[in-house]
């Protein structure tokens, strides 16, 4: 292990940290100077720039001839993102996920998320299958930004008296001290976003230095220690932005950054190589439907309450670290491999599935009587 790596993984930790704060700084004061809700700015702007580490992984990669490497690094940063970060974020406060993040976006990660696997069943992803999922995103940000505007201007129109989350942050955030001006809100997320790029890009190459000395395959390599490198700047920028109060931007950064990393991340360097980009048999076959299921995983809890709570993210979090623990005995093919799959196969994950099971219905439940009393009433 070479110390010259040991130091790039703490100087890249350390530009992350400040790269999160200038971001969610600059983006929250410039969504109030703007007049677009924290959602809208989480799902765009802060979701394309915490999405730009991975975004240069996987053009070098398919430019190094590494396809490997550049799908585990879409596919595991995109579990990493809903398990890990949105686990770790609801540990240190439940995050509120509002009903149009519910009804349209988190949907649209899971179709997304469906059209990746079966674009993938024979075995590549085409300049066609890049340019579908390019365009997707595009419509997908432009309708974002034009519903937030029209909703910013009806709720302006009814003097403000309008329930929903985004209105409400909205009207919140009016009674917020001045926010800095448009050029320097713009600076600062700039300026987060070099450090954000500057930061992963050093954390991973010191990492990658580290894994591969150890002999582990580029698709390994890819769904765990770059994953997690390039997904460093979604962490950051999710708990920076819950410690801060913007919780909006927490989840909005997370479910517009698994879009765009199918989207783009993964979409153009598909479309700008005309041969496409390789998917192997072993990502087919389970991580990219582990990467649905994390998706589909999304959906009942979110919808619950509109709250992930901490009790959810700590299970989040448990699968997580059991889908990596599968990952390091599988490329080791260490002896506990056997029965560690008989485990999760045969007990944690029936018990995880009857536990969200039963706090799914039980929070149905709750609501449907809320509604009924409401209504006697």
């Amino acid at each position: 292990m070479d110390l010259l790596d040991v130091g790039r993984i703490i100087g890249g930790l350390v530009l992350l940290i400040l790269g999160g704060e200038f971001l969610v700084r600059g983006a929250s004061a410039l969504a109030r100077r703007v007049g677009i809700s924290s959602l809208v700015v989480g799902l765009t702007v802060v979701s394309a720039a915490t999405s730009a580490p991975e975004l240069a992984i996987t053009i070098g990669a398919v430019l190094s001839d590494e396809p490997g490497l550049a799908v585990g690094n879409v596919v595991g940063s995109n579990i990493v993102n809903i398990l890990f970060i949105l686990g770790i974020s609801a540990l240190v406060l439940p995050l509120a996920v509002t009903r149009g993040l519910v009804r349209f976006d988190v949907p649209l990660m899971v179709a997304m998320s469906v059209g990746l696997l079966l674009m993938s069943l024979d075995g590549v992803v085409s300049a066609v299958d890049g340019l579908i999922l390019f365009c997707v995103v595009v419509a997908h940000t432009v309708l974002t930004i034009v519903i937030s505007r029209r909703s910013a201007r009806s709720s302006v129109g009814v003097g403000g008296s309008a329930g929903d989350s985004s209105d409400a942050d909205v009207a919140g955030e009016d009674e917020k001290p001045p926010v800095a001006s448009a050029g320097k809100s713009l600076l600062l997320v700039v300026f987060g976003i070099a450090l954000l790029v500057g930061g992963a890009n050093l954390l991973v190459e010191g990492a990658v230095n580290i894994a591969t000395t150890l002999g582990i395959s580029s698709l390994v390599v890819g769904l765990t220690v770059v994953a997690i490198g390039t997904s460093l700047p979604e962490l950051v920028t999710s708990i920076t932005a819950v410690r801060r109060g913007e919780r909006d931007i927490a989840v909005g950064n997370i479910v517009g950054s698994n879009i765009f990393n199918i989207g783009v991340v993964l979409g153009l360097p598909a479309l700008i190589s005309l041969e496409g980009i390789p998917v192997s048999g072993a990502a087919v076959a389970l991580d990219i439907p582990v990467m649905l299921a994390t998706s589909i995983a999304l959906l009942p809890i979110a919808f619950t309450g509109f709250v992930i709570a901490r009790w959810e993210g700590a299970i989040f979090l448990g699968l997580y670290l059991a889908y990596t623990g599968y990952l390091i005995l599988a490329a080791t093919e260490h002896d506990a491999l056997e029965g560690f799959t008989a485990v999760m196969a045969w007990f944690v994950l029936p018990l995880v599935a009857v536990t969200l099971i039963a706090f799914t219905s039980y929070e149905i439940g709750l609501r449907k009587g809320q509604r009924n009393l409401t209504s006697t009433n």
